[in-house]
């Protein structure tokens, strides 16, 4: 798989607090002139930054970030706002508390709600999965399978780990549904490793990093 390949699945990514839009708008020049599948930013930015990139790449951002435990009705809001300042993609936080109470009906109820927020917009969902025991998920397997998501993310880069050759295993191993594709995210930070999760069933990469080292 050469460079190139790889950074088709790239989800070009800044999430830092201390981000600005001249950081935000390098990143779009970046992700412009190395053909990713997206950039990453803030939800704060995205209404300038589609008027930035004028159409020359899709904008994603986050919902429910970095921690999930906002309430639904929030992230619902979150997610509309997005959509109608232009998000192409949204990158939403399960409530992990919720997980941990085994209230498995209420994380499927606020993916699928915030989902009909996307309108038709491809949804992914982090389960941080740094945080779970292997039990809770597959459990996560199990639930975003049977939901209306697109995708299921290992992590938010702002937690005690990211994605793993492991967990993306685990993720190709106990999805039930076809649909459902693998987004690995943090600390991806060469291609090398790039090419392991993507041979080992990860669709999209969310990183900072590769296209550092095409610079």
């Amino acid at each position: 798989m050469t460079k190139e390949e790889i950074l088709k699945r790239v989800d070009h990514t800044n999430l830092k607090q201390i981000a600005t839009f001249k950081d935000i708008k390098k990143l779009c020049d970046e992700g412009i002139k190395y053909n990713v599948a997206s950039i990453c930013i803030p939800p704060c930015y995205v209404k300038d930054t589609k008027k930035y990139v004028k159409g020359k790449i899709k904008v994603c951002t986050v919902i429910g970030f970095p921690n999930g435990y906002s309430t639904t009705d929030t992230k619902v809001y979150e997610t509309r706002e997005a959509i109608n300042d232009g998000a192409d993609e949204i990158d939403m936080v399960i409530n992990i508390g919720y997980l941990k109470d085994k209230k498995y009906d209420d994380i499927k109820k606020e993916i699928n709600l915030v989902k009909k927020e996307c309108n038709g917009n491809i949804l992914k969902v982090i389960i941080e999965t740094c945080l779970l025991s292997d039990e809770e998920k597959v459990k996560m397997c199990e639930i975003i399978s049977e939901s209306d998501a697109n995708y299921i993310k290992t992590s938010t880069g702002f937690s005690t780990g990211g994605a793993t050759l492991k967990d993306i295993e685990l993720f190709k191993n106990h999805l039930k549904n076809s649909k459902i594709k693998i987004k690995a995210a943090g600390g991806i930070g060469n291609f090398e490793v790039a090419e392991l999760m993507i041979n080992n069933g990860a669709d999209r990469l969310g990183t900072s990093k590769l296209v550092k080292l095409m610079k």
